[in-house]
């Protein structure tokens, strides 16, 4: 059977699975609208959580961007990682104790104002918007190349599919659709890096196949892509960066993606369906577990499919005539990913080969102009096409290759659901229901919910048609938006019975806006008249602090302007601090607490 055929079969049976469990567990209420009725099991919620925190970044991007980057990529694998830990055992419980639905009513509720419960709700949809732009990216690379449709065409296939089970079920429905897609997503992500592993090194295990020796050269397989990548100029894969100030953003882009992880959302409200704050801890747990079964396999992902284009391209020795890939043999993967846009070959030098090395090195362009060669002629290789390409550049059954494509969907489209539950539950219940209409019926209040996740899911769907980078620095920017403005007044929320509303609220307001203005910026989507700043150059960031690590910085702001406002002010009142006090008590922790 051809691949697009079984492409669509593939990919059509899991659509449908995600619709009938939708129609299945369709929400009747807000509780199971919102929070799944409170009774998710505690393994059944650590797989959800798994689905909805493993998203387009992680399955489609992350591995792209550690075949590209090498080393340097390997803050994506602590952040993202590091950040579930934090917010495993700093705050999940303690929400889930405190008994409520969303983000926005703890945080309105702990500090006694509606107007930090509005602040809240805007950066919560700030931070998902932006988080949600990366999943439609996902949605539109893996439509476009494996059902042969453009990508805004797949991404609108994409947002309809999401469209029904999310706003027929809520929570209640997306919960069991993450579990299946769990289920699709594992699968496609492990079952080729097993193909690949044993192909390249003899051990099934990609977690120690990256680290064993290569079957063509005998050497390991880290020192052969070292020597392919240095021979054709570019950095050694291993190598670390001496430089302070990479270092520095290194180490802050780490912390902003940690504490963006403990701040989004759409992963904390997952532990407001279990029915106890033990279960809350428990599906913690077992979502770190599953969790890993991805992460731990990255790796290995990443580094095999950069070998594996490079030799791909590279066929012969370096410097030989017949050293690169002509142009009229290159094989069925490069065809097809070269119809999508995401890969595009220009010959410079008319010589109907593909020369394909780092142009930027001065010491190797020289070296290059004894060969005839006139430029890098691989002129874009999106590293997101890496995962779902690798299947095919390794030669493998059309099974997989169509597996690979329902997983990236799955990855996509849990992520999205989960974005687009959290922001239709901050409109419906925080703003609607809470401040404009308090008097509103449940029914009234269910069809506000629905109808508020008709429209995220509209904005999502136009956003992703242009977005601003390829999935994961999108989502990079979104976890440092979600560090810069919920993190600290999440915390200081639950272990200081000092802050008062000022305190947030005015850190809230100070970390959101010096980070998205320091993105719009520094991105170059936003250019200062009259100043001869060039935005989007690595050497006028202030400090070499990347945008998509500047959220660690926002955090910092944000806790100082919320400590010295707070103790410049008011304490809150005795009953928030004896509540601040109960919620971190640990008495009573294993029961069930109503909302």
């Amino acid at each position: 059977m051809d691949l697009r055929t079984l492409t669509y079969i593939v990919v059509g049976a899991s659509f449908a699975l995600y619709i009938g469990i939708a129609i299945w567990a369709r929400a009747g209420s807000t509780s199971e609208f919102y929070a799944a009725g409170r009774g998710v099991h505690p393994v059944t919620n650590g797989m959800a959580t798994a689905a909805d925190w493993m998203s387009a970044a992680s399955f489609i991007s992350m591995a792209g961007i550690i075949a590209f980057n090498g080393y340097g990529a390997s803050l994506y694998l602590m952040g993202w990682t590091g950040g579930y830990v934090l917010l495993a055992m700093l705050l999940a419980p303690y929400l889930r104790k405190f008994g409520k639905y969303t983000v926005p009513e703890f945080i309105g509720d702990r500090f006694y104002s509606q107007t930090a419960r509005i602040v809240a709700v805007i950066c919560l949809i700030v931070a998902s918007i932006t988080y949600v732009i990366g999943q439609m990216k996902g949605v539109g690379v893996a439509f476009s190349r494996f059902l042969e449709v453009d990508a805004s065409t797949g991404l609108l296939i994409g947002t309809g599919i999401v469209f029904i089970y999310a706003v027929l079920g809520g929570m209640k429905g997306i919960t069991y659709t993450q579990v299946a897609q769990y289920c699709v997503l594992i699968l496609a992500y492990t079952v080729p890096a097993i193909f690949i592993s044993l192909a390249l090194t003899g051990n099934a295990l990609p977690q120690i196949g990256l680290f064993s020796d290569h079957v063509g050269s005998g050497q390991p397989l880290l020192a052969t892509l070292d020597q392919v990548v240095t021979d054709l100029g570019f950095n050694e894969y291993t190598a670390q960066s001496g430089d302070p100030l990479s270092v520095l953003n290194m180490t802050l882009f780490t912390l902003s993606l940690m504490i963006g992880t403990a701040g989004l959302p759409h992963v904390i409200i997952r532990f407001f369906t279990v029915p106890k704050v033990a279960d809350a801890r428990w599906s913690a747990g077992w979502a770190l577990v599953f969790i890993a079964l991805l992460y731990t396999t990255a790796p290995g992902v990443g580094a095999m499919a950069r070998l594996n284009l490079m030799n791909t391209i590279q066929t012969g020795e370096i410097g030989a005539p017949d050293g690169n890939l002509a142009y009229d043999e290159r094989p069925r993967w490069f065809k097809s990913w070269e119809t999508t846009g995401l890969l595009k070959f220009e010959d410079k030098n008319g010589d109907g080969r593909i020369q394909y090395y780092n142009d930027k090195n001065e010491a190797f362009n020289a070296k290059a102009a004894e060969f005839g060669w006139k430029g890098n002629e691989m002129v874009k290789v999106d590293r997101d096409i890496m995962v779902l390409a690798n299947p095919e550049i390794a030669n493998l059954p059309n099974w997989v290759i169509a597996l690979v494509a329902a997983g990236g969907l799955a990855a996509a489209l849990s992520t999205a659901a989960g974005l687009l539950m959290a922001i239709s539950s901050a409109v419906s219940h925080d703003l609607i229901k809470s401040i404009y209409n308090p008097n509103i019926s449940e029914k009234g209040e269910l069809l506000a919910a629905r109808l508020s996740m008709a429209v995220a899911i509209m904005i999502a769907a136009y956003l992703g048609l242009n977005p601003p980078g390829f999935a994961a620095q999108v989502v990079a920017l979104a976890f440092g938006i979600a560090a810069a403005s919920l993190f600290p007044v999440l915390m200081l929320g639950i272990f200081s019975k000092r802050m008062n509303s000022k305190g947030a609220i005015a850190g809230m307001l100070s970390g959101l806006i010096i980070t998205v203005v320091y993105i719009f910026i520094y991105k170059g989507w936003f250019f200062i008249p009259g100043t001869n700043m060039l935005p989007n150059n690595a050497s006028n960031w202030l400090l070499g602090i990347s945008p998509e690590a500047f959220g660690a910085v926002g955090a910092i702001i944000n806790f100082a302007v919320a400590y010295f406002v707070s103790n410049a002010s008011e304490a809150p009142p005795q009953e928030i601090q004896e509540l601040v006090e109960s919620i971190r008590v640990p008495s009573g922790a294993g029961a069930a607490v109503d909302h």
